[in-house]
């Protein structure tokens, strides 16, 4: 049978990931939008940083897909099964990638992936070294996918960017990227995709290790990496109430654009909560 299919022209394919499913109307028309405000604050000199979160891993001696040098017949000896190792957990890491300087961020956390996290991590990134990279800037535009912890319907990500605004002093302008694009998202394939190469065949046999080789990425185009380990806390659930939001717009802080303003806004750090 084989034979008689090759005859006829078939042979072996796996899927292919080719559709894309339903598309938002207005999803060329907010790239153009999110391409806008990106070119005008980089003309301007100000930060632009793609942001998101890679894929949890599994702490310990488990098998990563790829390989590595090592004697020939004594490859690494790994677990058979991927059953969470009660004592190591999993590492999330949430990345900052900073468009001008070719540059990208990582905090590894050991506790939950939520808002908090993320906006603590972009926090670690501007004090450590974004400020530093950009001393002069009043202004910094985030991208970042439309769904998960850091999407645009999730409330405590903006408020939690709105308290970032206030301790820095900087309008923090979101684009989000439209529905179903996240592989868009240039973090993906500027860096995440360089760490995932940078460690593939390698078992991440604890924290330090994940760390010490996201940080130790580099390509032939000079992007650097700094990771380091988050251990804080951050509970999961949290609800902001309806007043909360409607007073963060009514006092100005959160500023919804005119395009799609469930995508695009801006959390001023001048604008005051009223009591």
């Amino acid at each position: 049978m084989a034979k008689l299919l090759r005859e006829q022209g078939f042979s072996l394919q796996g899927n292919a990931k080719t559709i894309e499913g339903n598309q938002h109307p207005d999803r060329d028309a907010q790239f153009s939008y999110l391409n806008d405000q990106a070119s005008e604050h980089l003309a301007a000199g100000d930060p632009v940083i793609s942001v998101d979160t890679k894929k949890k891993e599994l702490v310990g001696p488990y098998k990563n897909g790829g390989t590595e040098w090592r004697p020939a017949g004594d490859p690494e000896q790994v677990k058979v099964h991927d059953f969470i190792d009660p004592g190591l957990g999993k590492a999330n890491p949430y990345g900052v990638y900073d468009l001008a300087t070719n540059t990208g961020w990582v905090s590894v956390g050991t506790d939950h992936d939520t808002a908090a996290f993320a906006v603590a991590t972009i926090r670690s990134w501007w004090h450590s070294t974004g400020r530093a990279s950009h001393p002069e800037t009043t202004r910094l535009l985030i991208t970042a996918d439309g769904g998960g912890f850091n999407g645009y319907r999730t409330r405590t990500w903006k408020t939690e960017l709105a308290a970032l605004a206030t301790q820095t002093g900087l309008a923090i302008t979101v684009c989000h990227l439209p529905p179903g694009t996240s592989k868009w998202n240039k973090i993906e394939h500027r860096l995440f995709s360089h760490i995932s190469m940078n460690w593939r065949g390698r078992p991440l046999t604890s924290h330090d290790v994940i760390v010490d080789t996201i940080a130790a990425t580099t390509t032939g185009t000079g992007l650097t990496v700094h990771a380091e380990l988050d251990t804080d806390t951050y509970p999961v659930g949290v609800k902001i109430p309806d007043a909360q939001m409607k007073a963060l717009q009514d006092s100005g802080v959160l500023h919804r654009h005119d395009w799609h303003g469930e995508w695009n806004y801006t959390l001023n750090p001048n604008a005051r909560v009223e009591d």
